[in-house]
């Protein structure tokens, strides 16, 4: 993690031309729960307020212009082109065009951005546990076929809920563990019953590895990037009920 508070900027491998970062709560103009760079349009907050934090984010992103989807937890993936507007339903998005950012907002969800190798492609994802499970790191992935598919990808993963915060039902391990039987280990009782705590940046890392990435960086699960135990860092739906959003945003130049 980076000296700058308001912003994450990912430690990675990446190659020439590939930019990326991931917002913090800091260092915006939004009040109350949304304090103070809330980046979400659909969560309550004065849309005036929302607009200058969006304006803030485009200063930060030099020339490249940021495409905000409408994330519905599913798995489709886009390819951004200029003509790109926001409010595109989607959960992932990819593009070859320079100056434009790929951009996921999340609150507990984990964004998860990837670039080839040679920089040529970018993407990001959002990754809740629902659109885990359905694959929507696979579609993003499938994205790069013409670069050369997984081996030659890196992937950043962003801040999320922590495997101490993140307790789930019975019925999210199964869709899990059902698929997979090694997702077992990303799962631990919550002390009550039928209750589980879950690891969903693991889960997203062996979700990679299966699908053919070697070059995973960022969130390794430990506390630094839990959005629900940073109440100063992070927003967090799960901790707050009413919250703002983060950014992460890659991009080419």
């Amino acid at each position: 993690m980076n000296g700058d508070p308001s912003l994450l900027l990912p430690d990675w491998p990446a190659p020439p031309g590939v930019h990326a970062l991931c917002t913090t709560r800091e260092g915006g103009v939004s009040a109350g729960s949304f304090a103070s760079l809330n980046l979400g349009g659909h969560v309550g907050d004065d849309p005036l307020a929302v607009q200058a934090n969006r304006d803030r984010l485009r200063g930060r992103l030099g020339d490249a212009r940021p495409v905000f989807l409408e994330q519905v937890h599913g798995t489709e993936c886009v390819a951004l082109d200029g003509a790109s507007a926001d409010g595109t339903r989607a959960d992932a998005c990819s593009t070859t065009a320079r100056g434009l950012a790929c951009t996921i907002m999340v609150a507990d969800c984990l964004p998860v951005l990837f670039a080839d190798a040679h920089g040529r492609r970018v993407a990001a994802a959002h990754a809740g546990w629902r659109g885990l499970a359905a694959g929507v790191l696979e579609r993003t992935v499938a994205s790069f076929e013409g670069e050369g598919g997984a081996p030659g990808l890196l992937a950043w993963l962003g801040p999320c809920i922590g495997p101490d915060a993140f307790e789930v039902g019975d019925e999210v391990r199964a869709v899990f563990v059902d698929a997979e039987s090694q997702d077992a280990r990303f799962f631990r009782p919550a002390g009550n019953e039928g209750k589980w705590l879950a690891d969903l940046a693991g889960l997203a890392r062996r979700r990679l590895q299966g699908a053919g990435l070697a070059s995973i960086h960022g969130n390794d699960s430990s506390e630094p990037w839990c959005t629900v135990h940073n109440p100063l860092r992070f927003f967090s739906h799960r901790r707050d009920r009413v919250s703002g959003r983060l950014a992460a945003c890659i991009w080419l130049t």
